[in-house]
């Protein structure tokens, strides 16, 4: 299962002995030496779509910008459903990430702000369908947006913590740029058959503990409930922490985000085992001293 994506991955990255292996968990792939302002670029993908890609996009982006974070999400889907998702009007943008890859705008003069304190989009239109055409015939085509990402934070034109790319449910040019860019990999599974090989629809109810035996240690441990609010949340243009933050969307999302932080940035793992001192402790240290 996901040969054709191991292949790519393989190929992309078996030019490059210095690339080491990333991050366990879902979160897997080569790794490029860090960019230099220390942001971790993942790139969201799975080839079958609707298995919560653009959600898990949205509300993970959401999540850590609400943590206190510089997030940045491109859109790579020429459905637009993140920038959609994020209440981006897609109809009345001069630019687009489709400039980026096509005419070398740089990336910088197309990203827009969201609602979301701390979040910024790079969006997508419906031009963006013939980008792969346009860029077929082009040398290194595949390392376009990882050269206008690298051009951004080298210059120090803008930071940002995160970088999270939302991919089509295809394995184009669009991407394998979005791969190429990525320092790990995140992919949102649904626990059945289908999701998983995209043309079976049998049901298996220990789907879950067969992805954990196949997968082991890359399975993360946040779990995503069905839940009808988070398509409610995407309609309204809003993050499930803003649409309806008691929901058990936002919780499941608000495990996800913490988890996704232990892993890519473990130092926040030792500040907190280092906080966590409980009242009793403080008052027995205080009557000693």
């Amino acid at each position: 299962m996901f040969e054709d994506l191991g292949s790519v991955l393989r190929n992309l990255y078996s030019d490059n002995p210095q690339k080491q292996t990333g991050h366990t968990a879902r979160i897997s792939g080569p790794e490029a030496s860090a960019p230099p302002s220390k942001t971790i670029i993942i790139a969201i993908v799975n080839q079958k779509g609707g298995c919560g890609k653009t959600t898990t996009c949205i509300n993970l982006a959401a999540g850590l910008a609400k943590r206190g974070f510089k997030v940045l999400m491109i859109d790579l889907d020429p459905q637009s459903h993140a920038s959609l998702g994020v209440n981006i009007d897609v109809h009345n943008l001069g630019v687009s990430i489709y400039d980026v890859l096509v005419k070398s705008t740089d990336l910088n003069s197309v990203i827009v702000p969201t609602y979301l304190n701390g979040l910024d989009l790079a969006p997508a239109t419906s031009l963006l369908t013939g980008a792969q055409l346009e860029i077929a015939d082009l040398l290194g085509r595949e390392g376009l947006l990882r050269t206008s990402i690298w051009r951004m934070l080298n210059t120090h034109v803008r930071h940002y913590d995160y970088i999270l790319m939302d991919s089509s449910p295809s394995l184009n040019l669009l991407t394998i740029n979005g791969l190429t860019a990525a320092q790990s990999v995140l992919i949102p599974i649904q626990a059945h058959y289908f999701s998983l090989e995209g043309g079976r629809t049998k049901m298996s109810r220990d789907m879950l503990a067969q992805l954990k035996d196949y997968f082991k240690e890359k399975v993360l441990q946040s779990l995503i409930r069905m839940n009808i609010t988070l398509a409610e949340a995407s309609a309204h243009g809003k993050s499930i922490f803003d649409f309806d933050a008691a929901s058990n969307g936002a919780k499941d999302y608000r495990q996800l985000t913490e988890e996704i932080l232990l892993l890519t940035r473990p130092e926040l793992a030792a500040a907190a085992a280092a906080a966590t001192v409980t009242a009793p402790e403080r008052e027995s240290n205080s009557a000693v001293s």
